[in-house]
C-alpha cells in the first residue's frame, strides 16, 4: 500500500467553492476517517481522489506518484484505487466469487485463485463463493464489496459511508470486520462519514471537514478531548459550553472552580465540559453545586439527564451522562462535581 498526500486541493462548482485548500496526508497502512456534515465537501474529496472529477487547484500523490496537479489528471482506472460504495453495488447476476474478481484482468477472473483467501480476510466462509449476493445480509454484502476492492491489490482503498444503510447492531459488527480486514491487508484507506461515533471508533486519525476546509486532523482521543473550537466541540459528541473566567490554570464558572487542560490565557473563556464528566451525587449533604433533575432519557446502559442549577438567580440548564444503574428520577435534587480537566476557548472580542 502507499501513502496518500494531498496539498492545496480546491474545487469550485459554478461560483461556489466546495473544497478550499485541503491539505491531508494518509500514511501507508493507516486508516483516516474524514468526518463532516452534509455539504461539507466529503464526497467531492473522494471524487477528486478517484479521478471522477478534475481539481481546480492543488495536487494529489499516491505512493509518491502525482495523479492530479497543474496540467495533470490521471484517468481513474490508472490510479489503482479500490472503492467501496454506500450499498456495496454488487452485481446481482454474478456470484460472490465473480463479483470479487470482476476488477481483475480477464485471464485472472476465470481462475478464482484468491477468492477463498479474500473471503477469509473479510471474515466470510469459503462456501459463500458460489452464492448470489442477494442471499447475503447487508453487512455480508459490504464485506464482499471490500473483498472486491482489495482483489486487484490497490495502492489505496476509499470507503464512501459504507455502513450508513445498515441497522445499528449490524453497522457496528460490519465496521469491526471491515476495519480488521483493512488492518490485516495493511491497507492505506480513507473512509468518509457523517457519523461521529463511527469516525472516532475506526480511524487511526480523524480529519474534520467544515465548509470545504479541514478544521482539525488528530487521533480520535485528541479530537474528542481537545477540539479546535467550540463549534467543533459541539459537532464531535455532546458538549456543555459554559462561560467562565480563567486564572492561573483554573476557571470559575457555574459548576465551580474547574482545572484547565491546557494553558489558556487569563480572562473570559468558554469552557467545554463533556456530559460524562459531570458526576451526580444524591442527598442534601453531598458536596458540589446543587441542581434539580428536569428530565431523563434512559438508554439502558446509560442515560442523558437534563439538569437545572439551583440557588440564586442561576437558571442554567445542562446535560449530564450517567451510567444506567445510577440514573436519578425527574424532580430529584443532586449535587454536581466535574471530573478531570476541561478545555477553555478565549472569548472573542466584541
Amino acid at each position: 500500500m502507499a501513502e496518500l498526500r494531498i496539498e492545496g486541493l480546491g474545487k469550485v462548482f459554478g461560483a461556489k467553492p466546495v473544497l478550499r485548500g485541503v491539505d491531508l496526508t494518509v500514511e501507508s497502512g493507516c486508516l483516516v476517517a474524514v468526518l463532516g456534515a452534509s455539504g461539507s465537501g466529503k464526497t467531492t474529496l473522494l471524487r477528486l481522489i478517484c479521478g471522477f472529477e478534475r481539481a481546480d487547484s492543488g495536487t494529489i500523490r499516491i505512493g509518491g506518484e502525482a495523479v492530479c496537479g497543474p496540467g495533470l489528471h490521471l484517468a481513474p482506472e490508472r490510479r489503482r484505487i479500490g472503492y467501496v460504495a454506500q450499498e456495496g453495488a454488487l452485481f446481482p447476476h454474478l456470484s460472490v466469487a465473480d463479483n470479487i474478481v470482476f476488477g481483475l484482468p480477464r485471464h485472472l477472473r476465470r481462475r478464482h485463485d484468491r477468492v477463498s483467501d479474500l473471503l477469509a480476510l473479510v471474515g466470510l466462509p469459503a462456501d459463500y463463493a458460489g452464492r448470489p449476493p442477494q442471499e447475503l445480509s447487508g453487512g455480508e454484502q459490504q464485506r464482499v464489496a471490500l473483498a472486491r476492492a482489495l482483489a486487484p491489490a490497490p495502492r489505496l482503498v476509499l470507503l464512501d459511508e459504507p455502513f450508513s444503510a445498515l441497522d445499528a447492531a449490524l453497522r457496528v459488527q460490519t465496521r469491526q470486520a471491515v476495519t480488521a480486514a483493512l488492518s490485516a491487508a495493511g491497507a492505506t484507506a480513507l473512509l468518509v462519514t457523517h457519523d461521529q461515533s463511527e469516525a472516532l471508533s475506526v480511524g487511526d486519525q480523524v480529519a474534520v471537514l467544515r465548509d470545504g476546509r479541514l478544521v482539525q486532523v488528530a487521533d480520535p482521543r485528541t479530537l474528542y478531548r481537545s477540539p479546535a473550537d467550540p463549534q467543533l466541540a459541539q459537532f464531535v459528541g455532546d458538549a456543555v459550553l459554559l462561560p467562565g473566567l480563567a486564572q492561573g490554570g483554573h476557571a470559575r464558572c457555574s459548576l465551580g472552580m474547574l482545572r484547565l487542560a491546557d494553558g489558556a490565557p487569563d480572562g473570559p473563556v468558554d469552557l467545554l465540559v463533556r456530559p460524562e464528566q459531570i458526576l451526580l451525587a444524591p442527598g442534601p449533604d453531598a458536596p458540589g453545586v446543587r441542581a434539580r433533575v428536569v428530565d431523563v432519557t434512559f438508554y439502558g446502559h446509560d442515560a442523558s439527564v437534563l439538569l437545572r442549577l439551583s440557588g440564586g438567580d442561576d437558571t442554567t440548564m445542562l446535560t449530564a451522562r450517567v451510567a444506567g444503574h445510577i440514573t436519578p428520577w425527574p424532580g430529584q435534587e443532586v449535587a454536581l462535581t466535574v471530573e478531570g480537566d476541561v478545555v477553555a476557548y478565549p472569548c472573542k472580542a466584541g
